[in-house]
């Protein structure tokens, strides 16, 4: 699976709109840059929980909050992802030619068969 690209379509015929792969890339690099900083959090927490010196500690708190946020980011920024497939494949349903994905011969509905 790894080097598969949205590019490549979702099968069936199924291609996405260029705009809408764009934000599902730029989603998923915000998506990948706050795991990166979460990471680097969730270490130097561990190493002031360690240290059990009483500033690194107290550090710790704000820390903490910082990674709630990112993570609070994160599920905003799926919930988005969600909803904007949704809306684009609503729109492809539809028969809306502006639509982000465009459906071949009804096939939309059917379930995708897995390689492998």
């Amino acid at each position: 699976m790894e080097g598969d690209t949205f590019s490549s379509g979702l099968g069936n015929g199924t291609q996405m709109d260029s705009k809408v792969l764009q934000t599902f890339q730029t989603s998923f690099g915000q998506v990948q840059n706050i795991l990166d900083q979460n990471r680097l959090l969730i270490n130097e927490i561990n190493q002031n929980h360690e240290s059990r010196i009483p500033d690194k500690l107290g550090r710790n708190v704000g820390l903490i909050r910082e990674l709630n946020n990112n993570i609070r980011r994160v599920v905003d920024l799926y919930a988005d992802l969600s909803h904007s497939f949704t809306k684009s494949t609503d729109a492809s349903s539809d028969g809306d030619s502006s639509g982000a994905l465009k459906s071949d011969g009804g096939k939309a509905g059917q379930k995708r068969n897995r390689a492998g």
